[in-house]
């Protein structure tokens, strides 16, 4: 039974809602759930709920028919036990689950023209062939097959047991196939470029010629008197931070209700921050990539995604974990154990200065640290929500695992759209863009949003050195000029204010986004890749709030064609002066591979900060108190 309007769907409520709809909508044997979500209460009534009021449980599903292919939507109303809306949704494909990865890995390996195609090819072995499957943008699927549930799959070949799966791709075979009747419907041929000689192995067990380093000391974080939050139901509260914690199936972990406890007024920051959307086009058009885009939020979900977490491997100290609760594509919940990990970290030096006269004064640095692990595929992405004592907030992202690699013939040149990384293999150049959801308020919901520009001032009597820098701070008055782009060159950061709140000198108290990790997209606008996805086009977007605008890309953006999302949602050009507003900001990974990144790749790491300016009057770390115990303790 949940104990707030925003925990997660429980096992027993995916089970209900399952349950309601095969006992009054027919859902049978060919149906299957690509997804079944929380509808979060709208903010009205959250900000009106109280400990102890009833609780409104209602749940959000997407479904398919296979023998039609048809999608539905369906909102339970899990207190009354009812469906409470059932939509046909035409002309639209839901993501992807992870059934049907594993489903067609196994459709495939039996499936005699593959074995035919393989054997041609001499390969007999099929335990050691990984059959990945990826989605399709419709700008380049096969026409005749458009109106398919579509997956197109790429080949790969383990040399043992335990190999590197991505090691050695099988070129110049690919299989389209169906994906509600796991029918076979082509297998496109091209080049047979055989395997390269690589050096693919990342386990030491297959690396006989790698002795590993010795001279490596044990390392230990210890908190003899234990952690300093709490966590309650999903309520975390460390020092004067407090949040709740929540978990989808698309989203992965989300950050609701975030407050700062300002000397005893506790003050809101944040109703909601998540990941919306992550795009991943790969910028090689040659055969075997140039379908390779990948929507790892909106085609398969982070949640979905998510991965167990290991004590001492993936998170170091005194840990709490949490575990996430999902459901597989019959309704069927199941546990991540270890999903989202908890812990507190030290961050070197938080203030210091060196006085001649009072002597040194320093206070270490501690935050508070949400992290959660996903693998797609070859790649893992690994989420961190960091928060400072300082009223700072910090989001970091992680990508290491395995790089996509292809085979070339040197006799026809050395690709340019890679970097070769291995004998006559290379690793095509990509992008991540991933985009995060900000739904700031900054105490309270009417908030505006500035543009924030340094420039030099001119020379001139006022200014006779030249030495003179300013900001200029332009406001975004509605969401038809709100899509903005980083300025290396005028240092360009957004801040979100409240208008109608005052600091003590006068000023509106507010957070600023401070761009890193932003590039350009640096794409055709109106090649198919593009079309689908117009939010990378932009560092930042800003919107009015709506309930019902979380995907930017659109809700469906499997198999796609044109944008159902941002677009969409800023063409009625609303006001966004004094209002309840919501910040897209567009970073990520410009991948220009490299040999070093193989055959396994060290951590690539992308971050951006959201940082107060003028919210505090003065440094709220100031009363953070010298260590205890130690060298500086006094």
């Amino acid at each position: 039974m949940a104990h707030h309007p925003l925990e997660p769907l429980s096992a027993d409520e995916f089970r209900q809602t399952a349950a309601v709809l095969r006992r009054d909508q027919g859902v049978g044997e060919s149906w299957r759930f690509a997804s079944i979500e929380l509808v979060e209460p709208a903010k009205a009534a959250l900000r009106e709920w109280k400990d102890g009021d009833p609780i409104a449980r209602r749940s959000l599903s997407v479904l398919w028919n296979r023998e039609d292919n048809e999608t539905y939507e369906a909102v339970v109303d899990l207190v009354a036990d009812s469906v409470e809306s059932w939509m046909h949704v035409p002309g639209v494909t839901p993501n992807f689950t992870v059934d049907e990865f594993y489903d067609v890995d196994k459709a495939m390996k039996s499936h005699p023209d593959v074995i035919a195609a393989l054997a041609e090819r001499g390969i007999t072995n099929l335990d050691l062939l990984l059959v990945d499957v990826w989605t399709y943008g419709k700008g380049v699927m096969p026409e005749q097959w458009r109106d398919r549930r579509l997956g197109w799959c790429d080949l790969w070949l383990r040399e043992s047991e335990h190999g590197n799966p991505y090691a050695h791709p099988i070129s110049g075979l690919k299989l389209i196939v169906d994906m509600n009747s796991l029918e076979l419907l082509e297998i496109e041929r091209r080049e047979d470029r055989g395997f390269a000689d690589v050096d693919g192995e990342y386990l030491p067990g297959l690396r006989p010629q790698m002795k590993q380093r010795d001279d490596i000391q044990d390392l230990q974080i210890i908190q003899p008197d234990g952690d300093s939050f709490t966590l309650e139901g999903t309520e975390l509260k460390w020092q004067k931070w407090s949040m709740r914690l929540g978990f989808n199936y698309r989203e992965g972990p989300v950050i609701y209700q975030l407050k700062y406890d300002d000397n005893g007024t506790v003050r809101d920051v944040a109703h909601r921050m998540s990941f919306a959307e992550m795009v991943v086009p790969y910028r090689d058009g040659s055969f075997d990539h140039y379908r390779r885009t990948a929507y790892d939020i909106g085609e398969w979900g982070l949640g979905f995604m998510t991965t167990s977490l290991e004590l001492g491997c993936d998170c170091l100290g005194e840990i709490t974990y949490v575990d996430a609760t999902l459901h597989d594509s019959k309704g069927e919940p199941y546990t991540i154990t270890n999903a989202i990990c908890l812990h507190e970290e030290d961050n070197a030096v938080l203030w210091k200065h060196v006085d001649p006269h009072a002597g040194s004064e320093v206070r270490r640095m501690r935050r508070m640290v949400v992290s959660t692990h996903a693998t797609v595929a070859n790649y893992e992405y690994i989420v961190y929500w960091r928060f400072y004592q300082d009223g700072n907030i910090e989001c970091e992202v992680r990508a290491t695992g395995i790089m996509v690699t292809t085979a070339f013939d040197p006799e026809k040149g050395t690709p340019t759209t890679g970097t070769v990384v291995d004998h006559n293999t290379y690793a095509p150049f990509h992008q991540h863009f991933l985009v995060a959801r900000l739904d700031l308020d900054v105490d309270g919901e009417e908030n505006e949003v500035y543009e924030v520009d340094s420039e030099a001032a001119p020379v001139s009597p006022e200014n006779p050195y030249g030495l003179d820098l300013r900001t200029v701070a332009t406001r975004i008055d509605s969401e038809a000029s709100a899509a903005r782009d980083f300025d290396w060159q005028r240092q360009r950061s957004w801040k979100v204010v409240n208008p109608n709140k005052k600091n003590k000198v006068g000023g509106a108290p507010g957070y600023k986004i401070v761009p890193t990790g932003a590039f350009p997209a640096m794409m055709d606008e109106n090649s198919v890749q593009y079309l689908r996805a117009p939010v990378i086009g932009h560092t930042l977007w800003v919107t009015k709030q709506h309930e019902d605008e979380r995907w930017p890309a659109g809700m469906y953006p499997t198999q796609s064609e044109t944008d159902d999302g941002m677009t969409r949602w800023i063409s009625d050009d609303e006001s966004l002066v004094n209002t309840d507003v919501v910040l897209w900001y567009v970073f990520g990974i410009h991948h220009i591979t490299r040999m070093e990144e193989w055959p396994i790749m060290s951590a690539d790491v992308t971050s951006f900060w959201i940082k107060p300016t003028g919210f505090f009057d003065q440094n709220p770390a100031i009363d953070v108190p010298p260590n205890k115990k130690g060298h500086c303790a006094t």
